[in-house]
């Protein structure tokens, strides 16, 4: 089992209930699209299972622990086998993109390693093959803050794909990115996913998308599970009540204020 959510409760400190009884489990090496609405709890949820955020009703079990009975130590080491992607990516705008990649790794590596990395990379080739994955390559040296919005997601995109975790978390990971791209970005994760038996658990506001890469499909409506089910069994009058609220279905639409749409797409490959 790579994780077991059981009545998860999860409310914020402005007595927002995010989550309510959310009970929800995954084999090793499945991938899952959780869709619903703005506002509907998917990343509340995500952090839940990143081990981010402790619940305060229910029983959380990853990777075979259960996060919040293990000492700091240990805590981190699990979160080390954790990898999100999140739609904002929290990198140092001066931090280069070769440093910001290699970061996927510092969980695992010991203090004086991850200190000299900073000043000489310690895996460069390692870091331009997954850079390339996602037509990346050639901004392999410069600094994030001249990046595009699209093309930092993308680089937060590829520190994941560089750690290599057991749990891959994406939230929203492709807002980002004009339709083409985005396409070609999922199926990288994907791909990672098929290639490394990781567990893929990714948040999407374009349910074409979803529906494309994803043989199971989790719904979500204010803070609860509304259904999960194969791909194949989610019907047009699911996703109709399921936004309902936003006045239909969502999609990969125009590209949002700060991506490119003239970046180049690239196609998935047959292998990783």
């Amino acid at each position: 089992m790579s994780f077991s959510l059981a009545a998860i409760g999860v409310v914020h400190p402005n007595g927002h209930r995010a989550l309510a009884g959310v009970t929800l489990s995954a084999r090793d090496g499945e991938r899952i699209a959780v869709i619903g609405p703005s506002g509907a709890g998917k990343t509340t949820l995500l952090r839940v299972l990143g081990a981010a955020l402790r619940p305060g009703e229910g029983e959380v079990q990853a990777l075979g622990e259960s996060p919040w009975q293990l000492k700091a130590g240990a805590l981190k080491k699990l979160r080390a086998r954790i990898g999100t992607v999140h739609q904002a990516p929290p990198i140092a705008p001066r931090l280069r993109v070769v440093t910001a990649v290699l970061a996927g790794r510092l969980g695992e590596w010991s203090a004086a390693r991850a200190l000299g990395s900073l000043f000489y990379p310690s895996d460069i080739a390692g870091a331009h093959e997954v850079l390339s994955r996602l037509a990346l390559e050639d901004r392999l040296f410069d600094r994030c803050d001249r990046l595009s919005g699209g093309q930092l997601q993308r680089v937060g995109i590829a520190r994941a794909l560089y750690q290599r975790p057991a749990l891959l978390l994406a939230d929203e990971p492709v807002s980002a990115l004009d339709p083409t791209l985005a396409d070609a970005t999922i199926g990288q994760l994907v791909a990672q996913s098929e290639s490394t038996g990781a567990t893929l658990v990714a948040s999407l506001h374009a349910v074409d998308l979803a529906l494309r890469w994803f043989p199971r499909i989790v719904g979500m409506r204010n803070g609860q599970v509304m259904f999960d089910l194969p791909a194949t069994q989610v019907t047009a009058a699911m996703l109709d009540t399921l936004y309902a609220s936003e006045g239909g279905v969502a999609t990969q639409g125009p590209v949002p204020l700060g991506a490119t749409a003239t970046e180049p797409a690239f196609q998935r490959p047959d292998c990783p």
